[in-house]
């Protein structure tokens, strides 16, 4: 599977990505990525690599472009930066490769922010949300209308963020679960902190947003 450099035209900017979408993929996730950091992130890339040997397909994208990014407000605009996350997955949503393909969201740090207000926009066409190291405390307006099985991922060092993540999902009503890492500070990265991120996550994506998943359930629901 060939991962490739696309250009994401939205209504003011373009974005630029990466995607990669496998044969009879089970789902794709898109990524968004925290303050600072962009679509070359290690963290996320290592994310991406093992999904695709799980045949999901990723996502990968730039939030703001090179210009926006030399503005440091920008980078906690959660209202930005989650508009622009609801403009790409729009554009996802109707490229032609992606027809009947799940959708989830992988956010990290503020990106799990936006992830979340996003996923509350769209409501049940977002199949999955793991957030990793995120800040679901900046989208608490938005926590209530989540849908998507949620699930959150802190580093056990992680003191300040454990105790938001904690507060978010008493806000959440959709399914849920949060898992602290042992040993992990914010970045997971104490060795194998970041594999252990990959396997929790790669389990829920296979319990709620793989594509024979959705199909045995909406089966059984004619049953």
């Amino acid at each position: 599977m060939k991962t490739k450099n696309i250009e994401i035209p939205l209504k003011s900017v373009t974005l630029k990505g990466e995607l990669a979408i496998p044969k009879n993929a089970d789902g794709i996730v898109i990524f968004s990525h925290g303050s600072g950091s962009s679509r070359f992130s290690p963290r996320n890339k290592f994310v991406a690599e093992m999904l695709h040997q799980q045949n999901f397909g990723t996502l990968l994208f730039d939030l703001l472009t090179e210009e926006e990014d030399t503005i440091y407000e920008n980078t906690f605009n959660i209202d930005l930066l989650t508009s622009r996350l609801i403009e790409v997955t729009d554009w996802l949503l109707h490229h032609k490769n992606v027809k009947g393909i799940p959708i989830g969201y992988f956010g990290a740090s503020t990106g799990a922010a936006s992830a979340l207000g996003a996923s509350a926009h769209f409501k049940n066409k977002i199949k999955a949300v793991v957030c990793r190291g995120g800040r679901p405390d900046l989208a608490l307006n938005h926590l209530h209308a989540v849908t998507a099985p949620t699930l959150l991922l802190v580093g056990e060092l992680d003191y300040p963020v454990i105790e938001m993540n904690k507060l978010a999902i008493s806000r959440l009503h959709c399914e849920k679960d949060m898992q602290v890492i042992s040993g992990a500070t914010h970045l997971f990265k104490e060795p194998g902190k970041l594999v252990e991120v990959v396997e929790f996550s790669i389990s829920w994506y296979k319990e709620h947003l793989s594509k024979e998943e959705h199909i045995e359930k909406h089966t059984s629901a004619k049953v």
